[in-house]
């Protein structure tokens, strides 16, 4: 039995979707073994023999994989080590090798940080609901020891068979040479453009920050903030390139800027798959989060397919993957996700996606896109409250008389006159309230967010 812990640092470190703290503070070494040893013992009970574990460039990570490991093989399973990895080459392993997965990273978050993303075999979620309450369950009360024989632990370097995989998902022979401007954000990217896009002949790199350096020299590893996107415009514009392709700390999410160093909106590039996926398969469900451009369901429709709705959140989408046979799902966050890729996300794969388009079309991202670009959207705008139950109430208030429908499936949306619509949700894990617009022209969305925020902010 390992030591019991108290419930409040289990509870600050173990979120909604993953585990994630501030190593030597809220993470360290006993820590991550007791709760490799919490997570072995889940999967056991469900039949698993191994699992698999990669890791990401921060200084923390290969430390933190020992425990993790050792805690593993204490419970009486195997480890397979694939050393660093992106996330989705770690969803990649957890559904070639058939395994339960760990993933340590802390994605964006700053060097100070690291966490661990778990799966299921074949890249199935876990999240609060399907077992990370219960592994801080264990880790308050004390996770019980095993009798049997110790795991073994092997090692084995997917990277290879990753970027082939992808590669045969996506039609890219006959396309036009494209020359692509990467910033890797000194994350993860920095190791698996090369393995994927670098084999491609018809690509030529002009690569940035591709040096693995968790302490992140150069810009956060966070393509959501616009200020990590200045330096990717203008090497776009400085370069000549067609397209530029920005990725996130464990490249797990990728963002899109055109020929003009201008950001393509996710929602545009969820469009621009789903059409391409529906060419395919034509009738399939494609999911998009609350979050995304109506612009998304609006094209699915057209085309025949069916459009479902989700909470935002990877489990959640991931969920709706396995419970609809969709084909694919994207996310206003740029997480997109692919039947073919067992559900999972993979930003490097919507990345083949885009360039596959692009290569088979004689006109620029900037014409290629305008056509998946309906509506003006504000983005993403955090406050700081104390209070987001009576700050959303206020809004609702204000709003009486003009929302056409209310909706509470994540936060509420509410839909008003002329196709606008506004969300506002509070964060899972901090005192923040998280406000979306989207209405016809710019003019609507900046009133909107203006009389919005008023309220919020007050």
């Amino acid at each position: 039995m390992t030591v019991a812990r108290p419930a409040e640092s289990v509870n600050a470190v173990i979120k909604a979707y993953d585990i994630r703290g501030v190593v030597g503070e809220q993470l360290d070494a006993d820590f991550v073994r007791d709760t490799g040893s919490a997570f072995a013992r889940l999967m056991r009970a469900e039949g698993a023999r191994r699992i698999v574990i990669g890791h990401d460039m921060r200084a923390s990570s290969p430390e933190l994989v020992d425990a993790f490991a050792a805690g593993v093989v204490a419970q009486g399973l195997d480890v397979v080590r694939i050393g660093l990895a992106s996330t989705d080459q770690l969803y990649f392993a957890s559904g070639t090798l058939d395994c339960p997965g760990a993933m340590f990273t802390a994605s964006h978050n700053p060097a100070r940080y690291n966490g661990i993303k778990l799966c299921r075999a074949r890249a199935l979620p876990v999240g609060q609901d399907t077992g990370l309450a219960t592994i801080a369950e264990e880790l308050v009360t004390g996770v019980p020891g095993y009798d049997g024989a110790p795991g073994t632990t092997t090692e084995t370097d997917l990277l290879g068979d990753y970027a082939v995989f992808l590669r045969d998902l996506v039609e890219l022979d006959g396309i036009r040479p494209l020359t692509v401007a990467v910033d890797a954000g000194n994350g993860m990217g920095g190791h698996t453009v090369p393995a994927v896009l670098g084999a491609l002949s018809q690509v030529t790199i002009v690569p940035l920050y591709f040096e693995l350096d968790g302490s992140f020299p150069n810009h956060e590893a966070n393509p959501l903030d616009p200020a990590n996107l200045v330096d990717l415009q203008k090497l776009v514009r400085d370069s000549g390139a067609d397209i530029g392709l920005a990725f996130d700390g464990d490249a797990d999410r990728c963002f899109v800027v055109d020929e003009q160093g201008d950001p393509v909106s996710p929602s545009a590039i969820t469009a621009l798959v789903a059409e391409r996926e529906l060419a395919e398969e034509p009738g399939a469900t494609i999911i998009h989060n609350l979050i995304t451009s109506r612009s998304v369901p609006e094209l699915v429709t057209e085309l025949g397919g069916t459009p479902v709705r989700s909470r935002v959140g990877h489990s959640f989408i991931k969920q709706l993957m396995a419970d609809t046979g969709a084909v694919f799902g994207g996310e206003h966050s740029a997480h997109y996700y692919f039947r073919d890729f067992w559900g999972a996300d993979s930003g490097m794969l919507a990345a083949l996606h885009v360039l596959s388009a692009l290569g088979e079309d004689k006109r620029p991202v900037s014409e290629l896109m305008a056509a998946y670009t309906g509506y003006a959207a504000s983005g993403e705008i955090n406050s700081t409250v104390a209070d987001a139950a009576g700050r959303t109430g206020a809004v609702l208030d204000a709003f009486a008389g003009r929302a056409v429908a209310v909706d509470r499936l994540d936060g509420v949306t509410v839909q008003l006159p002329d196709d606008a619509w506004f969300n506002l949700r509070a964060s899972n894990t901090e005192p923040l309230l998280r406000l979306n617009v989207e209405a016809r022209c710019p003019e609507e969305v900046d009133a909107l967010v203006t009389e919005i925020l008023r309220i919020v902010r007050a």
